[in-house]
């Protein structure tokens, strides 16, 4: 069994939600999780905020970031188990972020630390 980010992509992370929008959302989102869990597949996770975030650059470079020219931000990913990428992506599936227009999900399978892919 691999196991694979689920990457919650926001195509507009400058829009702000209202408070009560952001309950409903977290309620659905740790539904959601609580649901992989139950399979006993989630492995970890976390949010990401872009307040004052900062990238570092080639030269030791630091910029305001995440983001520069483009709207998308990452707004957070999960850790699962699967036994295919085909079930990850119906995990992803299930995720409420894709609730908003443009929003996406990526799922990337995990390097090994074993030498294998």
């Amino acid at each position: 069994m691999d196991e694979y980010a689920l990457i919650m992509r926001h195509e507009d992370g400058t829009k702000i939600a209202s408070p009560e929008q952001m309950q409903i959302w977290m309620k659905q989102t740790m539904d959601w999780i609580g649901d992989i869990a139950a399979k006993n597949k989630f492995v970890s996770g976390t949010g990401l905020l872009f307040d004052g975030a900062k990238v570092v650059g080639h030269g030791g470079v630091v910029t305001d970031g995440p983001f520069g020219e483009i709207k998308e931000t990452i707004g957070g990913l999960i850790v699962v188990k699967a036994d295919s990428v085909e079930e990850a992506i119906e995990f992803a599936k299930g995720c409420p972020v894709l609730q908003g227009e443009g929003n996406t999900m990526e799922v990337r399978r995990i390097a090994k630390n074993d030498g294998t892919h």
